[in-house]
């Protein structure tokens, strides 16, 4: 399967919701895998929209200790029972999983959302010691209806999209890191494409001390070396 094939009865798509609050344990692991399933990055691109817009709603707090052990403990013992019971056994039906659900699940109650949500990153990361900073993306006029942002945790930057358009035939979106006026933007890795939907989740290589902007723009299938195209998202550090 290529990772831009989606595969819509993939059993990883239960720790979407996990990982877009930031309390997936094995993290780095599910994040190797969204690089090769569109249907999990999909997932958590529509759930991180949401997740993003919780911190507003909810004064920050430090969960105790003993909190903590509960919620860990309640997850590990839910986590035992799915796996007893196979990997189809967390299958609500499709009207639950739906992006529409989630999104009223997350934002629709907000302030019992967000607390749920609070509650469960500080439990599992024992408060302010694994921060997440979330940016919001400028998007392009061009992309109209879109949005995005990126989250920076642990050294590692993610930059999540919604609502965008498909790249045309023969090119590909590509990731650029500026470091400001009179620098070029530096090329990377990151070349990616959106679900029909217009989806991505993709992780920004390399380090972003010294850097200003990340970009994104319109490139040849295969990336350049240099920008040929305006930037349809930007986000300033």
């Amino acid at each position: 399967m290529s990772a831009f094939e989606i595969d819509e009865d993939c059993g990883e798509r239960a720790n979407a919701a996990a990982y877009a609050l930031g309390a997936l344990e094995d993290a780095d692991a599910y994040r190797e895998h969204l690089r090769s399933c569109a249907g999990c990055r999909a997932e958590v691109a529509e759930l991180q929209l949401a997740v993003d817009a919780l911190p507003s709603t909810v004064i920050p707090g430090r969960a105790p200790e003993s909190l903590r052990r509960k919620v860990l403990d309640a997850v590990r013992s839910e986590a035992d029972l799915l796996h007893a019971a196979g990997r189809r056994a967390d299958r609500a039906p499709r009207a639950w999983r739906s992006p529409a659900s989630w999104r009223l699940l997350l934002a629709g109650s907000a302030s019992l959302a967000a607390g749920a949500a609070v509650l469960i990153v500080l439990a599992v990361s024992g408060g302010s010691s694994n921060a997440v900073r979330v940016t919001t993306a400028q998007i392009a006029a061009s992309e109209r209806g879109a949005q995005g942002t990126l989250r920076v945790a642990s050294g590692r930057a993610e930059l999540v999209l919604g609502g965008m358009r498909q790249a045309p035939r023969g090119q590909i979106y590509e990731v650029w890191l500026s470091r400001g006026e009179g620098s070029a933007p530096a090329a990377t890795n990151a070349l990616f494409g959106v679900t029909r939907a217009g989806k991505a989740s993709v992780e920004v290589p390399g380090s972003l001390r010294g850097i200003r902007e990340v970009l994104v723009t319109r490139e040849p299938l295969g990336g350049s070396l240099h920008p040929t195209s305006p930037p349809v998202v930007r986000v300033v550090l």
